[in-house]
């Protein structure tokens, strides 16, 4: 049989930037999948808010530890209020955690009008696009399993 994939010793151990990543592209694949009318039974419900707590924390933690905002001092409540531009890692998260919110209401069965069904869209648009634009070759390595 052929063995398809990195050698063990190639092999790192997960970080929890790989495990954010890897819980954001599964929530986002849930809500895609909700909008285009698939059920959402007791155990996906679960796992959507599972995902959406630990997507919403840990990208809280990469805000508030991220050298990017520190070395430029913003801060992100005098930013808003000031209308001064923010950085697009920092919109990144919020976007992020703002669709963590929205995952988590849409499993707890919360009325869902047009105007939230588009604003999730819009939203996980924008999301796909940051992560398609930020696609390194490097991470190519990991398609080439079988």
């Amino acid at each position: 049989m052929i063995k398809l994939g990195a050698d063990s010793v190639e092999m790192r151990e997960m970080s929890d930037d790989d495990i954010f990543s890897s819980r954001l592209k599964l929530l986002i694949i849930m809500i895609k999948a909700y909008l285009k009318d698939c059920p959402l039974g007791n155990y996906r419900k679960q796992a959507i808010i599972e995902n959406a707590n630990q997507v919403f924390y840990h990208s809280l933690q990469l805000v508030s530890e991220s050298s990017s905002l520190k070395d430029h001092g913003i801060d992100v409540q005098t930013d808003i209020v000031s209308g001064e531009k923010i950085s697009a890692e920092h919109m990144f998260h919020q976007r992020v955690k703002l669709l963590a919110v929205m995952a988590k209401a849409i499993a707890e069965d919360r009325s869902m009008g047009s105007f939230r069904e588009k604003a999730i869209t819009d939203n996980l648009n924008k999301i796909c696009e940051t992560l398609i634009f930020n696609f390194q070759v490097r991470d190519v390595d990991f398609l080439k399993v079988a």
